[in-house]
């Protein structure tokens, strides 16, 4: 089965876009890979706005995301694995979505749940009548 989490960043993506919202990246600037300036790296982490007023040549595939913006208005081609992306939200409101770093995703693991055993159903009783003298 193919991962979950570059789905969740693909939707959430979108979702944020088609909600006339900015979606921001949370990355991890120290995960292998990562191609960021690095004069905008602030505790090994940065923020990147990827609204398509603000990037160029956006693509977005299982393994990572790269896109071309503007820092300082100089152009920087930006390279960042799937799973070196910490959080995916709305810089309007912060909806979106936080990732375990160590794990690559908060959500349960893909396998499917075992079915919750069937309830027995009892016969509801019956009204019973009897004889009072």
């Amino acid at each position: 089965m193919s991962p979950l989490k570059p789905y969740l960043v693909r939707a959430l993506y979108d979702w944020i876009v088609d909600n006339g919202f900015t979606p921001y990246l949370l990355v991890d600037a120290i995960y292998e890979g990562v191609e960021v300036p690095q004069s905008y790296i602030s505790d090994d982490r940065i923020v990147l706005n990827t609204h398509p007023d603000a990037i160029q040549n956006w693509f977005i595939d299982n393994d990572a995301i790269s896109f071309s913006a503007r820092f300082a208005g100089r152009s920087e081609n930006i390279y960042v694995p799937i799973n070196a992306i910490l959080a995916a939200y709305a810089k309007e409101n912060g909806k979106g979505m936080m990732f375990d770093e160590q794990f690559g995703i908060d959500l349960p693991p893909d396998n499917d749940p075992e079915p919750p055993a069937p309830k027995t159903k009892t016969a509801p009783k019956q009204p019973a009548l009897r004889i009072v003298k």
